[in-house]
């Protein structure tokens, strides 16, 4: 199991990568293909809705065939041919294409990790594995920063996503043959049940809310906007925006792995999760109000955006808390669910946003003010009705 677990970790940091290297790859992008910045916002929602309706048939895998058949098919098969699809790209509609395939790829391999987490341990170390798992698989989001600029600048974008393409089949290949399935739940329910069960526990219901807007500002402004973000404002070649995505990268590993053992050192997961997203929201919110104040003062805003925004696995370990075993699979991709569609329906919106403060803007960063406000106004809102969840 423990090399199983290795390449689960393998498979996370490439689902971490390849929802995050658009940002990197924008402007070579556009000057070879002709995508525009709302182009790219378009492909980076299909990735993460695309990804959001797989959870719900992922779910109802991992409780009847297991992790392991699940994520090694998934991620080969879509993983692995959206990332060629992408590499042979000769117009925006491809990488639409790709990125719903690549969607399809990614969406298991976390759940498979939560899952076999969620039968195997007890509950009480569930966040601090899945920050760990996250903080892990973020080397990803670390990869398709400034690795990923340096690569690209070496050899191109499409030898880089050929090669891409020949390491998710490898993983996938090795997800088949090392992933090992616990044992089935020991109930006379196990494998019988169905979301609406979950949906009927009142206690989930505001931490589902919070998912929806919590996950999104980070996760989206590092995949996309960050890099049009920085160049428009400050005039950033390539090698800056490389070098100030990588220090928000790391600061979401880094977040990712100190929310993990919180709730234990606090006691309370509620409070770490309201109290981490209210600090995120004052960095969306200085990103707002001064968003040309300096190309080293916007990273360090975007840095603690990552930082505070990277709740996932503290909320997940929230939620898992009211799971009963035979619904463990299908109560992680719920919420993972909720999580990704909720950043892929903003990304979505993001892209109209930005296009429309855009229109007769005064200044370059009045767009990104927008933009900022627009991401903080749901987090806000989120965490207000996240003061009605029961702490677990």
């Amino acid at each position: 199991m423990r090399i199983g677990l290795a390449f689960l970790v393998a498979g996370y940091v490439l689902s971490q990568f390849y929802r995050a290297f658009l940002a990197v790859l924008a402007p070579t992008l556009g000057a070879e293909i002709g995508t525009t910045p709302a182009d790219l916002a378009l492909s980076s929602g299909i990735w993460f809705i695309t990804f959001a309706l797989m959870q719900m048939p992922v779910g109802a895998a991992l409780d009847r065939i297991g992790p392991r058949l699940t994520v090694s098919i998934l991620l080969g098969l879509g993983g692995g041919g959206g990332a060629l699809v992408f590499a042979l790209a000769e117009a925006p509609w491809a990488i639409h294409l790709a990125m719903a395939l690549i969607g399809v790829g990614c969406s298991p391999v976390l759940m498979a990790s939560y899952y076999i987490f969620a039968r195997i341990y007890s509950p009480a170390v569930f966040g601090t594995l899945a920050g760990a798992m996250i903080g892990a698989g973020s080397l990803g989001n670390i990869a398709g920063a400034a690795p990923l600029a340096a690569l690209v600048a070496a050899v191109g974008w499409r030898p880089t996503l050929l090669g891409l393409t020949a390491v998710t089949l490898a993983v996938a290949l090795a997800l088949a043959v090392f992933v090992r399935d616990p044992e089935r739940a020991k109930t006379p329910e196990a494998g019988t049940g169905s979301v609406l069960d979950l949906l009927r526990i009142p206690g989930l219901w505001a931490i589902l809310l919070l998912m929806t807007v919590a996950y999104a500002p980070a996760a989206a402004i590092r995949g996309l906007w960050a890099g049009p973000y920085l160049a428009d404002v400050f005039a950033a070649d390539a090698t800056t925006i490389g070098r100030v995505t990588l220090v928000m990268a790391l600061a979401m590993v880094a977040g990712n792995f100190a929310y993990g053992p919180l709730d234990r050192i606090f006691g309370t997961r509620k409070w770490v999760v309201f109290w981490g997203n209210a600090l995120g929201a004052v960095c969306l919110a200085a990103l707002a109000l001064w968003p040309e104040r300096g190309v080293w003062t916007a990273a360090a805003l975007l840095a603690g955006l990552g930082l505070f925004g990277s709740s996932f696995p503290a909320v997940m370990a929230h939620a898992r808390a009211f799971f009963p075993p035979h619904l463990v699979g299908r109560g992680v991709t719920l919420v993972n669910m909720f999580g990704i569609g909720g950043a892929g329906i903003l990304q979505f919106a993001s892209g109209q946003v930005h296009r429309a403060a855009a229109e007769g803007a005064a200044t370059p960063e009045a767009p990104f003010a927008a933009l900022f406000l627009f991401f903080l106004v749901p987090l806000l809102a989120g965490l207000a009705l996240y003061l009605f969840s029961r702490d677990a």
